[in-house]
């Protein structure tokens, strides 16, 4: 399940990951909400919390996923992700080099630090 997170500035937009991730979650919450935000914004910035109950995501779900950051590939301008789950953070200290734009990692502890790093 993906919930939005709220109290963000605008040209923010942020999501937080519970449990099982599916395409369906992208299709209902995140991909409606950041094609509003870019119709709105050329530039975004976006934070993702994977909380401490993620279990995974689906294929389908990452697919939709990679679609979406290919879609909009030089829109992004900052990247948070903020997750304590060991393999997120080993592929995102992997790829991270990869994101169009500025990315930071942020353990769950940070997760208002990365909330204002990624507002300013």
């Amino acid at each position: 399940m993906i919930v939005q997170m709220t109290g963000l500035p605008p040209g923010v937009i942020g999501f937080t990951a519970h449990n099982q991730v599916t395409a369906a979650d992208y299709e209902r919450v995140v991909i409606p909400d950041i094609e509003a935000a870019f119709a709105l914004n050329r530039k975004l910035r976006v934070i993702f919390h994977i909380d401490q109950d993620f279990t995974g995501f689906d294929a389908a779900a990452m697919w939709d996923d990679a679609k979406l950051g290919c879609r909009h590939f030089s829109g992004w301008e900052r990247a948070a992700l903020v997750t304590d789950v060991g393999w997120m953070r080993n592929l995102a200290k992997a790829l991270g080099f990869l994101s169009p734009g500025e990315f930071r990692l942020y353990e769950t502890a940070q997760l208002e630090e990365a909330r204002n790093w990624v507002s300013t």
